[in-house]
């Protein structure tokens, strides 16, 4: 059962697998902007901000998980999808069973809870679990002798990838960073001495030339070291790219978000994020061989297959806007109804 639930590294192309490909920039800088928005209203109730929490993190959490369960177990009544979910291992649970349709009930219970077939939804679970533990993480950022021990364990725990249900390396030291930096009035908006983005950007895109070359070399050059140089190029990339983003794009920012189109679509944002997966995964390999024998087939389903997707996200989330404004409001935690939303 870990094998399937612990990661969707079987869906890799070429060998590499999928999460140490991706270069998760948008993820540290999601924690930290949600921490951030969540230190500035410590003013708050406690039981208010929790039950706030649950309603706009924990209740999209269940629905959209039973979603994705729900419509993957739908697909595997049709021979074809069926063939195409097996294949691509995203909810296999051991070495024989590939189908949710496999699974026992108190399997199919913990997909549900812990480990969702729409594996992006670790992050709202992760971050739902940080923001109720929000006292003991403030009082370990501000503690003069306690913070450096604990950002010393918490960026160990980034750097190594290391975390577990309730606790993610992934998140839980960008979601502190945030935490203080709202707290220590650190400026996120001007970039001063060692944040101008323009080196970082250099380093990121150097990085990332040296990973894609070593993801067909590596194995000649550094042997069993590979995996080790490999994260640690993974984690500096990622670094490097976040600082480069946050100070560096204000101005595509500002452009995208003068444009009507733009503004319409990204009220579907959380439906497109709480949707996409695990369809992406499911018809990758369908979209390549669909490209083929085109040289560039990689190349095109990676473009076309993800607007495809997004495209689809979009419909149905305006449909059920329109025709149900209620539910649509449960399922993404009442955002998507205004331009401007914390």
């Amino acid at each position: 059962m870990d094998h399937a639930m612990g990661t969707n590294d079987s869906n890799s192309l070429c060998g590499i697998p999928a999460g140490k490909r991706a270069v998760q920039v948008r993820i540290p800088m999601l924690f930290i902007i949600s921490a951030y928005l969540f230190a500035l209203h410590d003013d708050q109730p406690r039981g208010q901000r929790v039950k706030k929490r649950l309603r706009t993190l924990g209740l999209p959490y269940i629905l959209w998980s039973g979603i994705g369960i729900g419509l993957t177990y739908v697909l595997e009544l049709i021979p074809v999808t069926r063939e195409v979910i097996a294949d691509s291992h995203v909810v296999q649970i051991d070495e024989t069973r590939m189908l949710i349709h496999d699974y026992h009930w108190y399997e199919a219970l913990a997909r549900w809870v812990f480990h969702p077939v729409s594996y992006q939804l670790w992050f709202i679970r992760v971050l739902l679990i940080y923001n109720l533990a929000y006292p003991l993480i403030l009082k370990a950022v501000l503690h003069r002798i306690a913070r450096p021990i604990f950002f010393t364990f918490v960026t160990l725990m980034w750097i190594g990838t290391f975390g577990f249900v309730f606790f993610e390396g992934e998140g839980l030291l960008f979601f502190s960073l945030g935490v203080w930096i709202q707290k220590t009035g650190f400026s996120i908006e001007q970039a001063n001495g060692w944040t101008k983005p323009v080196p970082w950007f250099v380093a990121f895109f150097a990085l990332a030339l040296a990973k894609t070359w070593l993801a067909f070399h590596g194995m000649e050059m550094i042997g069993g070291a590979t995996e080790i140089v490999m994260t640690l190029i993974h984690k500096a990339m990622a670094l490097s790219g976040l600082i480069g983003m946050w100070f560096g794009s204000d101005a595509v920012v500002h452009w995208f978000m003068r444009q009507k189109w733009f503004v319409w679509i990204s009220a579907f944002s959380f439906v497109i994020y709480a949707m996409h997966a695990p369809f992406v995964a499911y018809f990758i390999n369908p979209g390549i061989t669909f490209f083929l024998p085109l040289s560039a087939a990689r190349l095109l389903a990676f473009i076309f297959l993800p607007l495809l997707i997004i495209g689809i996200c979009v419909l149905v989330g305006s449909i059920i806007r329109a025709i149900t404004p209620e539910f649509y409001s449960l399922l993404t935690g009442g955002r998507g109804f205004q331009k401007s939303e914390s």
